[in-house]
């Protein structure tokens, strides 16, 4: 079996407060792979979305301007076949969360950029940070393959 034959169908990228860590990997895996897999994001307690966040994501030429910073219960669909969890409060929560069913819960630990504190700059480096792994890790793990012109 192939990497691409493992891809899963359905991801959920998780954090604490669904407005930082998850929706950039969201952000970024619906960049990277379109429409061929479906991806969406959660919190465990949402709150106003992240000016920083969104700064460095439309660094890249993305916008997640217009997210919405939701929890677990706000999902309209449940029938991920993975969840990708990015705090410790997330992990926990969605291991509650998929206790009866048969989805495979991997946790990356995620710095909180959140927790930053310094000058703009310092703190906009501490996002592009976090957006940069996130993005490495998103395409080691979909076996992302760049076509012809990208990087």
């Amino acid at each position: 079996m192939t990497a691409l034959e493992r891809r899963p169908q359905s991801l959920l990228f998780a954090c604490t407060t669904n407005t930082v860590r998850s929706p950039m990997a969201e952000g970024l895996a619906k960049y990277l792979f379109g429409s061929e897999i479906f991806i969406a994001s959660a919190g465990v307690r949402p709150i106003e979305p992240d000016h920083f966040a969104i700064a460095v994501m439309d660094e890249i030429g993305i916008d997640i301007s217009k997210h919405k910073p939701h929890t677990f219960a706000e999902l309209e669909d449940d029938g991920f076949d993975v969840i990708i969890t990015l705090s410790p409060e997330a992990h926990h929560t969605a291991l509650e969360y998929t206790r009866t069913s048969a989805v495979e819960v991997i946790y990356w630990p995620t710095i909180d950029a959140t927790a930053v504190q310094g000058s703009r700059e310092q703190m906009m480096e501490a996002y592009r940070g976090v957006r940069d792994s996130l993005q490495k890790r998103i395409k080691e793990y979909l076996d992302w393959r760049p076509m012809m012109g990208d990087e």
